[in-house]
């Protein structure tokens, strides 16, 4: 087999799906940005978006048994372009470009359609152009550094066998793994052997995939193991797999057993069934067992199994809060809404679980009032592009078009569920993100796609109207905002969430983070607030009342976690 990831084998045999991402890494490679593979069913035959000089390249991947490619892959390939919204068409192949092809390409061309056609002859020779190290990789920040240094170092000098990288959303946990194994390849190719890196969906296997090709040198070939497909995974370097699929070998007996390493990402998972069915049959972690490495940006899990007995010794530990203080995410200016509790309510509470004060404080819906809120704080921010993480789709929906009707920006709702039974088309959903990453869009009505796993490009307003009762999403979904780009001093987060255990995770944030002298100088990092302005007096109560915030954050529906406030502090906010 040839020393590249695209060689004689893989333009051969395929399979196609493989082929689709070898020209999207090649891609990946060169100078295109925001490379999407799109390619499934109901894609409307585009299997690659991606941005160059301001345009947008579609292309369809053609993999053929035959000598040359067919015409009718340039209808397909233009009948896409069309749907996604597209500027050069493109299709790339295995194939051989026939007189016939040229002859509509040139056509095509005399009608300012700039048809481009990748063959066999130009993506090998663009393949080879290649060095070993892809001219996008940047240096490691220093905390980075420090992991990947950690990790180099026990891997190669066998001294433990188990890791965990844990760094807040934001903070760069795949880049460390990324460069870690970039140089462990250059350093020990051979003794290091095969690579399993193993992730819960299929969606987080191919971004792992296309989130690790800049730092895999050309002549490492990576192959996808999950129930779409099954590549060449005795052969390839580095093998990208859904545990499920894995599992389902391992009961048949046929999982390979020659991998060397295994990296799991979102560790927190780490600790069901099946990956401790993984873990006992490889003998992963242990003296004689493949090297284990974890990785998460939120190690808490719902049960009672710590992921650090796992994974042993992390590698580097870096909390949200820490990146914050520290200048490695951010500046937050986050702002906690209170209009819609009603505080006369306090006076018959009954029930002080978090349930029963949920329903008792809360006003159901506010939109308008929220809606109010978005488009004033619009005109703060240069360049503004923002997430709304709603409720359910049916709300996404109608945020999108009321914020539509509103005329200050352009919005669109994206969901991965089902809707009055029509679930959205991986083609709607593509366009929407790519319109999102080059700005058509600036506004993102979210129903659980940014909750884990997904990178999107930095947003500077996040806006909360989800409830929910996990640490670790509400982690994750504030870690979109969090990321440093150069274009934004901060991101402002609106907080409309009707939970009390949301109001003390504020509270929390706020305690760790104002005696910071980061955020001594910014000003207060979250501000408890109605729309006429902050409310200082409520924020006084508030901080009275849930003392025990981080025991009222993790609490259950019906946990009696909180007194009765005095009846002289209620009345002190009427």
């Amino acid at each position: 087999m040839d020393g590249n990831f695209i060689n004689e084998y893989l333009l051969n045999y395929g399979p196609w799906q493989a082929m689709e991402r070898a020209v999207a890494r090649l891609m990946e490679h060169g100078d295109f940005n925001n490379v999407r593979l799109v390619g499934r069913t109901g894609d409307g035959g585009a299997d690659i978006i991606a941005e160059r000089n301001q345009k947008r390249w579609v292309v369809q991947v053609k993999h053929r048994s035959n000598s040359y490619i067919e015409k009718s892959a340039v209808d397909e390939v233009l009948k896409a372009s069309s749907l996604y919204h597209g500027d050069i068409p493109v299709v790339a192949t295995n194939a051989s470009i026939n007189n016939d092809l040229i002859q509509r390409r040139k056509e095509l061309h005399a009608s300012g359609i700039n048809l481009q056609v990748w063959d066999r002859a130009y993506l090998t020779h663009n393949a080879n152009l290649l060095s070993d190290s892809s001219s996008k990789l940047v240096e490691p920040r220093n905390y980075q550094e420090e992991g990947i240094l950690q990790i180099v170092e026990r891997v190669s000098s066998g001294k433990d066998n188990s890791g965990i990288v844990i760094m807040a959303t934001g903070l760069g946990k795949t880049f460390v793994i990324g460069e870690s194994l970039r140089r462990l390849i250059l350093k020990n190719n051979d003794s290091l052997g095969r690579i399993l890196i193993l992730a819960h969906t299929n969606e987080i296997v191919y971004q792992l995939e296309k989130s690790l090709w800049r730092f895999l040198p050309k002549y490492c070939t990576t192959a996808v193991w999950n129930g779409n497909e099954r590549g060449d995974i005795s052969n390839a370097k580095v093998v990208f797999a859904c545990i499920d699929s894995v599992i389902s070998s391992i009961d048949m007996d046929t999982m390979p057993a020659d991998f060397r390493m295994i990296v799991i990402d979102e560790a927190h998972h780490a600790g069901s069934q099946s990956y401790k069915k993984l873990l006992a049959y490889t003998q992963a972690g242990k003296k004689n067992g493949p090297y284990l490495i974890g990785m998460t940006a939120t190690p808490w899990r719902s049960d009672e199994n710590d992921i650090k007995l796992i994974f042993g010794k992390p590698f580097c530990t870096i909390d949200i809060i820490e990146g914050m203080k520290n200048g490695f995410l951010t500046n937050v200016d986050y702002r906690m809404y209170l209009d819609n509790i009603d505080w006369k309510k306090l006076r018959d509470i009954k029930n002080l679980t978090p349930k029963g004060l949920n329903k008792t404080l809360f006003i159901e819906e506010w939109d308008d009032g929220v809606l109010r809120v978005i488009n004033n704080t619009w005109s703060e921010i240069i360049k503004p592009k923002a997430i709304i993480f709603c409720s359910t789709i049916n709300h996404a929906l109608k945020m999108r078009d009321k914020i539509n009707a509103m005329q200050f920006c352009r919005a669109e709702a994206i969901y991965s569920g089902t809707h009055n039974g029509v679930t959205m088309k991986p083609i709607d959903r593509s366009v929407v993100l790519q319109d999102f990453a080059d700005g058509r869009i600036q506004i993102i009505c979210a129903v659980d796609i940014f909750n884990e796993g997904i990178d999107v490009p930095d947003v500077n307003l996040l806006v909360f109207q989800r409830v929910t009762h996990s640490r670790r999403i509400f982690v994750q979904q504030l870690g979109r905002g969090l990321r440093i780009s150069p274009e934004k001093n901060k991101v402002i987060v609106l907080d409309f969430v009707s939970d009390i255990r949301r109001i003390a995770a504020g509270l929390e944030l706020n305690e760790k983070l104002e005696r910071t002298p980061r955020y001594i100088q910014l000003g207060k990092p979250v501000i408890f607030m109605t729309q006429q302005g902050e409310d200082e007096k409520k924020e006084s109560f508030l901080k009275q009342w849930l003392k025990d915030v981080t025991a009222i954050q993790d609490a259950g529906d019906d946990e009696h976690i909180l007194k009765f406030p005095p009846k002289e502090q209620i009345d002190s906010l009427m």
